[in-house]
C-alpha cells in the first residue's frame, strides 16, 4: 500500500510517499480503508522529534492519529463490525499511522461512523473528541449549571470541548483573538475573552472546571479563577508530567490532571450519539488531498497558523 511517512526526524522536507505492506491484521483487528486522515499539532511535533523521548518509533514512520474509512477485513474474533461498514477511530499509536491506505486497529478503539458526517468530517472529531471527552467528562465530570472555562476556543480542541461543554448544559466561557468572537459565540460559547486586551484571570471567578491546552502562565493564572474544589485538566506538556501547583491551588484544593488522551471506541460512540442529535457539529476549515504536498501544507497550515478548527486530509490513491 502507499503511505506517507518519513524515514528520519526533521522539517517538512522528510515527507515522502512510502511504498509499505498491507497491515497484518490480529485477532481483533479491522482493516480501514481510509478515506479520510485528521491532521494535528501532534502529527508535525512527531516529525520533528519533539516527543521521541515519549513515544518510540521505529522507521519508516507513517504519521496521523485520526481516521475515517470503511472497513476492508476484520479478524476472526472481530465481532461489533463487518467488511463495508463506515467507522471512525483514533488508533494505538505504537502503531502506524492513518496516512496510507489502509489502517489495523483493536475494534474496541473503533466507532460506527456518525450518519450525518461526511469522511472529511468524521476524520476530524476522534482525537480532538476523545481529549474533550476525557477532560471534561471523565476526570472533571461536568455538570448541567456548572461553570466551564476553555482556553483556545476557536483551536481544534476548543471549538469541539465548547459545544461538549455546553451539551451539558453547562456555562461555558473560553478565551480568543478578537477576530475569532464571533466565531466561538456561534459555537455556543457564553464569554468570551479577548486575550489580546483582557486578562481572563481578572475577570472570571469561581468556575468549576478549566480545561487548559497552553500551558506555562496560562496554566498556571487558570488556577485563580476556579472555586475552591475545582477542577483543572490540562493537555499542555507530556505523558505521566505532572501539573505544577501554586500556593492558590493547595488553598482551594484544587484537583488537577495532565490527560493523555487513550483510545476508546466507547467513549468515541457516545460522541457518535451527541452528534447524530444534532448538539456537536464539526469544523473543518481547510480539506487538502492525502499525498506528500498535500501533507506538507497541512503541516505548514498547523505549524504556522492559529487555524480555526481541524485541518483533514482526503483520499488521493
Amino acid at each position: 500500500m502507499k503511505a506517507i511517512g518519513l524515514m528520519q526526524y526533521g522539517d517538512k522536507s522528510v515527507l515522502q510517499e512510502i511504498e509499505m505492506q498491507t497491515p497484518l491484521l490480529g485477532d481483533n483487528d479491522v482493516l480501514i480503508e481510509v478515506y479520510a486522515a485528521g491532521v494535528n499539532p501532534v502529527d508535525w511535533k512527531i516529525r520533528e522529534g519533539l516527543l521521541q523521548d515519549v513515544i518510540s518509533y521505529d522507521f519508516p514512520l507513517v504519521l496521523g492519529w485520526d481516521v475515517a474509512g470503511v472497513v476492508a477485513a476484520i479478524g476472526p474474533n472481530v465481532t461489533a463490525f463487518k467488511v463495508g461498514d463506515e467507522v471512525y477511530s483514533r488508533p494505538d499509536i505504537e502503531r502506524n499511522g492513518t496516512y496510507a491506505e489502509y489502517v489495523a486497529v483493536d475494534e474496541k478503539y473503533v466507532a460506527k461512523k456518525p450518519r450525518n458526517l461526511s469522511f472529511e468530517e468524521a476524520a476530524s472529531i476522534p482525537l480532538v473528541g476523545l481529549t474533550s471527552w476525557q477532560s471534561l467528562v471523565k476526570f472533571a465530570n461536568v455538570q448541567k449549571g456548572n461553570k466551564v472555562l476553555i482556553h483556545a476556543g476557536s483551536g481544534g480542541i476548543g471549538t469541539f470541548a465548547i459545544q461538549l461543554a455546553k451539551s451539558f448544559g453547562a456555562h461555558v466561557a473560553t478565551t480568543t483573538s478578537t477576530k475569532n468572537i464571533q466565531f466561538v459565540k456561534e459555537l455556543g460559547a457564553d464569554t468570551v475573552i479577548d486575550y489580546k486586551t483582557e486578562d481572563f484571570s481578572l475577570l472570571l471567578h469561581n468556575y468549576n472546571i478549566v480545561f487548559d491546552v497552553l500551558g506555562e502562565d496560562v496554566l498556571k493564572d487558570s488556577y485563580k479563577v476556579l472555586a475552591p474544589n475545582g477542577k483543572l485538566a490540562s493537555i499542555y506538556g507530556l505523558k505521566g508530567m505532572e501539573i505544577p501547583q501554586t500556593e492558590v491551588a493547595r488553598e482551594k484544593n484544587i484537583q488537577s490532571d495532565h490527560i493523555f488522551t487513550e483510545p476508546n471506541g466507547y467513549e468515541l460512540s457516545l460522541i457518535t450519539e451527541l452528534i447524530e442529535d444534532g448538539k456537536i457539529k464539526p469544523v473543518v476549515t481547510h480539506v487538502l488531498p492525502l499525498h506528500v504536498e498535500g501533507v506538507k501544507k497541512a503541516h505548514h497550515i498547523s505549524e504556522s497558523e492559529r487555524a480555526l478548527g481541524k485541518i483533514v486530509l482526503k483520499k488521493h490513491w
